[in-house]
């Protein structure tokens, strides 16, 4: 087997994938911002059975690992016939993965709201989806940003995962060139270097966000 010196082609290839792993965060978000709305409102519906549903749906994606809920999907859905690719279900995984915390993290942003809001509300006649719609998210959404931004980073970091399914992302073209250079300080270093790049600013916006929503609470 040849090996070639880590060079500054080497380095534009890894740089490269990053393009992958934001593309596939970007899909996850996406996907588990709508999914962890609905996760969110069906767990403080007046409802009992969205409630419990959206319950389970948490307790099984928080209370399982991320490495095996890839797995699950990817051979899972193989073995049972169905051809998936690994960027399909890295997605849907990470979708899933997002949905559950998202959602929690979203139910505890609009349980923060005072019960006075919730009851005014109710006293004015509106209806569950009106009270969220112009009363509630709109005061949720506030508090939500900082925690929200914070999964963001996490999320960034979690599709590392993806490349044990074999989804060629910025850890996995690592893996690649450094079975090529064995040169894991200068490659490894090199994603290490990316991440950081890619988390460091939503990390300082995350915490902006929650001095400057303190500071106005306070007032």
């Amino acid at each position: 087997m040849l090996i070639r010196p880590f060079g500054i082609n080497e380095f534009w290839i890894i740089v490269m994938a990053a393009q992958w792993t934001i593309a596939l965060s970007a899909i996850a978000f996406a996907g588990g911002g709508v999914g962890g709305l609905l996760i969110a409102l069906a767990r403080v519906s007046d409802a009992k059975w969205p409630r419990l549903l959206a319950t389970g749906f948490i307790r099984v994606f928080q209370g399982t690992p991320l490495l095996m809920q890839l797995f699950l999907v990817f051979f899972g859905m193989n073995i049972m016939g169905f051809a998936i690719n690994p960027w399909i279900a890295a997605a849907v995984a990470l979708t899933l993965h997002a949905s559950a915390f998202l959602g929690e993290i979203w139910r505890g942003c609009i349980e923060a709201i005072p019960p006075g809001q919730r009851e005014a509300a109710t006293a004015l006649g509106l209806r569950y989806f009106n009270r969220m719609r112009y009363i509630i998210l709109p005061q949720a959404s506030r508090i939500a940003i900082a925690p929200t931004v914070g999964f963001l980073v996490q999320l960034i970091k979690g599709t590392s995962l993806a490349a044990i399914i074999g989804f060629t992302e910025l850890t996995r073209q690592g893996q690649i060139i450094n079975n090529a250079t064995f040169s894991p300080f200068m490659v490894f270093g090199t994603v290490a270097a990316v991440y950081f790049i890619l988390c460091w600013p939503l990390s300082l916006l995350a915490r902006r966000m929650e001095v400057k929503f303190s500071r106005s609470t306070t007032r």
